[in-house]
């Protein structure tokens, strides 16, 4: 049993050196801002406006998909019936109008992310579209923190495929066995696991990752305070 309390190390270098950390990359929704309630509450809110249907594991199969990924979802798994690209641009416009009102920073997000920028070069690899990542790094002040900055919308394959972590490694010019990943969801832990990062697992309480995927996690946090240097140097 994971206790959340305190950050837990699980070293998977035994028996041989550890690789040197060179970059940091970030994923956004649930590790720097607390979108995945915002998301949840507007996309719901849409499939219901336009007749379809709610499954309870529609929330877990959302998080991590690609912008045509999730819209097509809507579309066509959960009843909406209208093509992706309108479901895109509604339900975008919607999450924007939201930010506006509130942007819903996760506490430490800001001291973390300038924390790690001063000893790393750090990517943002996200699955929100490039529109809202974009809005989120400006108003949250951290635009140039961030080296790279990707959506999936770049790439072929949402989380959990590894596209997006290679992408932004590559851009990083960082292999990706030097990089470390941020990550909360069970689809992020998986993407960033496949493509051959270390794996920081952040989760968040109301949405916690599969047991199978946190397994993959180098470390365990709680919350940002724990994303020290020295935790990740220690990796």
């Amino acid at each position: 049993m994971l206790n959340f309390s305190s950050c837990i190390g699980f070293s998977s270098c035994t028996g041989q050196s550890c690789p040197v950390i060179n970059a940091v990359v970030f994923d956004l929704d649930g590790v720097l801002i607390d979108s995945e309630p915002v998301w949840e509450q507007v996309r719901r809110q849409f499939v219901a406006d336009h007749g379809g249907h709610w499954p309870p594991e529609a929330q877990s199969n959302l998080m991590g998909m690609s912008t045509q990924e999730w819209a097509r979802y809507l579309g066509d798994d959960l009843g909406v019936g209208m093509p992706p690209d309108r479901v895109a641009e509604q339900v975008i416009d919607q999450m924007a109008a939201r930010y506006r009102e509130n942007l819903p920073l996760m506490p430490g997000a800001v001291a973390a992310v300038k924390r790690l920028a001063a000893r790393w070069p750090l990517g943002l690899g996200s699955s929100a579209p490039a529109s809202l990542i974009a809005s989120v790094l400006t108003s949250a002040g951290l635009r140039e923190q961030f080296a790279v900055v990707m959506s999936t919308e770049q790439v072929p394959s949402g989380k959990p495929a590894p596209d997006i972590y290679l992408a932004v490694t590559a851009r990083l010019g960082v292999q990706p066995g030097e990089c470390a990943a941020i990550e909360d969801s069970t689809n992020g832990l998986r993407a960033a696991a496949a493509a051959g990062l270390s794996v920081i697992a952040v989760p968040h309480p109301r949405y916690p990752p599969d047991p199978a995927a946190l397994a993959q996690a180098n470390l365990v946090l709680a919350n940002l305070t724990g994303l020290t240097t020295n935790a990740i140097t220690a990796l």
